[in-house]
């Protein structure tokens, strides 16, 4: 496509004569042939009086993405919905109306360009990106290899027709481009769009570094092609003296290839060694290996600049020997060697391969299935883009991190290439061959010998990891040295799970204990009592789904174990009569002692127990009961003096003191969010003290007595108190 007459605003202005000329060159069939003109004719008609920016008629865009479309070979389904893709959108045309006149295949794909473009990608500006637009971009062009072309090329005109835009406009539409769509051409191995995008972008997301590039190629241009043409005619010379066929080409990098190794990597321009670059086509592989050693032969190879991409090709299907040499003038070059065939994958990369073919039963599902196939990438493209995420920030760093910027390439036992990240781990492996099979993991074998699981893996290395059903599963330390998204994101989600499972067993082993505590009150045991309480009248009457829901329940209260008790009929307890709890002031007091009617109860100072606490009884001489929490470390070291208490179910609502701690970072207002944050909770706060302590940073303490009603809600409170910005800790107090 570069190389085409350069005529509107740099870039060609294609009539549909043209762009019929160019599909006629493979597609034949007169049906097919019809199809595309009708939809010319169609679009000439709906987007009549619509115009560009640039000031020419609407229609020269869909021809321009068409001819775009069909340079790739295309086929004529895919043709016809880029002519179509806008028609939805601008004017009043429906779905329906596409699929009657032009059949499922092509409706189908201007539904998904319609509901893309809707999404009004285009409003962001510099500053305002939004990734969960990104993500449904991403989604909607996962379903179909086909709506990815046609975006691609309807992008790539709109980026040469970028100058008659706003400046903002210019910017929001470059750095969407190159976030987005610079990446998917990249990885469909679609080298011309993707080189030909990036420097558009480039070209006004970065116009000082644009223009001294261009100058710096400019002021070398006459030498540079000097060099080349001569070095050029030398390596012709000699491969032609070896009696084997060849084509051989010259070019100079690209813009932003040379930006990448200047500002991205460091590079002085002098110090690029492939500015200067030949690519010579031969017939067979064993011809590509011939002419390497030629070359090498006569040139002095460049170490560490070899790379056989024919033996282990790219990711997107690319293949070729590259090799960087030193000329008799001093100049490096890189020369590229390789077939017809891996010429026309290198230049227009998937579509390439899948180029349109008529009368050999082309079907749009199987391409689609056989591209997933063979394009590890894609498989995870789409599987990634059909997996539920946390949040579209977490699709977009899984989809750039994990699939865009992968470029080291493991092996496992069976062959199977896995791409993963600079960093990667044998866990990050795990996970991208399987969730369960990260979640088991035990060890890892690489290249035969037993390693760490933090191992960083290197492309080549052939991987395998242990697993076991009786593992203990991810740890917190995992996510100190994964790599990729995808590890951190099933991590995360095991030990989340794992904490809510616990959190759940937890739940269940006290509301069981509610349950037989309350029963046994009324002379009945263990075993009988949770029969009765767990019966499936019981459960739905409380409305639970089973039995653990109903104990989940009963431990947050709701019900309490004497509802249920009241709802099974049991009216009188059979053992010795319970009286109301005193303390030694009188009043009445939430906690009672099995037969223990006339002893003053009271609620120690030091722990501040509350309902919901793990409590027992401490036997004061003089005093009564004292009730602490089951890890006050007053009582720690009694055991002659401790009697078993019990919270009572029948208590009306109250709320209790409890001392607790707030540890933050010191910042100013700190102390009016925390108390705005309690007012807002309806927290009742008796005292209050702050201190600011000063050792690695500043650092505030907030003491505070709050009142509360039961565990629950002081569990809450601590949540809360930790979503104020700063809060780092919440402590309980014990004096």
């Amino acid at each position: 496509m570069n190389n085409q007459v350069k005529v509107n605003g740099g870039y060609p202005l294609h009539t549909f004569e043209q762009l019929k000329e160019l599909y006629s060159q493979y597609i034949t069939d007169e049906n097919d042939l019809k199809s595309i003109e009708d939809a010319y004719n169609f679009i000439l008609k709906k987007h009549e009086g619509q115009f560009r920016k640039s000031g020419e008629p609407y229609y020269h865009h869909l021809i321009e993405v068409a001819y775009i479309i069909a340079s790739l070979k295309c086929g004529p389904s895919t043709i016809t919905a880029g002519l179509l893709h806008d028609v939805v959108e601008d004017t009043d045309v429906t779905i329906e109306e596409i699929e009657k006149r032009w059949g499922s295949e092509v409706s189908k794909i201007v539904d998904a360009l319609t509901k893309i473009q809707r999404l009004k990608l285009s409003r962001f500006t510099a500053e305002d990106f939004e990734a969960e637009d990104h993500r449904k971009i991403f989604i909607g062009m996962a379903k179909d290899i086909r709506v990815i072309i046609i975006k691609l090329a309807d992008r790539l005109h709109n980026m040469r027709t970028l100058a008659s835009l706003s400046s903002e406009r210019q910017l929001s539409i470059s750095k969407e481009t190159m976030e987005v769509f610079v990446p998917i051409a990249h990885r469909l191995g679609l080298d011309n769009i993707k080189c030909e995008l990036a420097d558009l972008c480039l070209k006004y997301l970065e116009p000082k570094k644009f223009e001294e590039i261009t100058s710096l190629l400019s002021k070398k241009e006459k030498s540079l092609k000097k060099s080349l043409n001569a070095f050029q005619k030398r390596l012709a010379d000699i491969i032609f003296a070896h009696n084997i066929p060849f084509e051989i080409s010259s070019r100079v990098k690209s813009v932003s290839s040379i930006y990448e190794k200047m500002y991205v990597k460091g590079h002085a321009f002098e110090d690029i060694y492939d500015i200067l670059a030949l690519r010579i086509i031969t017939e067979t592989e064993m011809q590509c290996y011939e002419i390497l050693g030629i070359i090498h032969q006569t040139y002095k190879p460049v170490p560490g600049r070899f790379k056989d991409y024919i033996a282990m090709p790219k990711p997107n299907m690319y293949q070729s020997l590259h090799t960087t040499v030193v000329s008799g003038d001093g100049n490096f070059y890189e020369v590229q060697i390789r077939t017809k065939e891996m010429d026309e994958v290198a230049e227009a990369g998937v579509a390439a391969h899948w180029a349109y073919k008529e009368h050999t039963g082309y079907n749009p599902k199987e391409e689609q299935k056989e591209i997933e196939n063979k394009l590890h990438w894609f498989r995870d493209f789409v599987s990634v883009s059909n997996e539920n995420h946390d949040s579209a920030n977490e699709y977009m760093e899984t989809l750039t991190k994990d699939i865009f910027e992968a470029n080291v390439y493991v092996f496992t036992p069976h062959g199977k290439v896995i791409e993963l990240t600079n960093g990667s781990t044998p866990i990050d492996f795990a996970y991208r061959i399987h969730t369960k099979v990260g979640d088991s993991a035990t060890g890892a074998i690489v290249n035969g010998v037993m390693v760490p699981l933090n191992t960083i893996l290197k492309t080549g290395d052939m991987v395998e990891i242990k697993t076991s059903k009786n593992s203990p599963g991810p740890n917190e330390g995992w996510l100190e040295f994964v790599r990729t998204s995808l590890a951190k994101s099933q991590i995360k989600k095991f030990l989340a799970k794992k904490n809510a499972d616990l959190v759940r067993e937890d739940k269940i082993a006290k509301g069981k204990q509610s349950v037989i505590d309350a029963f046994k009150d009324r002379g009945i045991e263990e075993d009988e009592a949770l029969g009765m309480a767990l019966d499936d009248k019981v459960v739905k009457n409380f409305e639970f789904q089973n039995s653990d829901d109903l104990l989940i329940g009963v431990s947050n209260r709701k019900p309490t174990a004497a509802a249920i008790i009241e709802f099974l009929g049991i009216k009188k307890p059979i053992t010795l009569p319970l009286g109301k709890s005193r303390n030694t002031q009188g009043g009445e007091v939430p906690v009672y002692c099995r037969g223990a009617d006339n002893i003053a109860i009271n609620l120690a100072s030091c722990c501040t127990p509350v309902p919901g606490d793990g409590i027992i009884g401490y036997i004061t001489r003089g005093k009564g009961i004292t009730v602490h929490r089951s890890n006050c470390p007053n009582i720690a070291n009694e055991k002659e003096r401790l009697i078993d208490v019990y919270w009572r179910d029948d208590i009306e609502f109250a709320t209790y003191p409890v001392d607790v701690t707030v540890e933050a970072n010191d910042r100013p207002n700190l102390l009016v969010d925390i108390m705005n944050t309690m007012s807002s909770a309806k927290v009742t706060i008796s005292s209050l003290h702050a201190q600011l302590q000063h050792h690695n940073r500043a650092l505030t303490i907030v003491s505070m007595t709050i009142y509360i009603s039961d565990a629950k809600r002081l569990s809450d409170i601590t949540n809360i108190l930790l979503n104020v910005k700063g809060v780092y800790g919440v402590k309980r107090i014990i004096h």
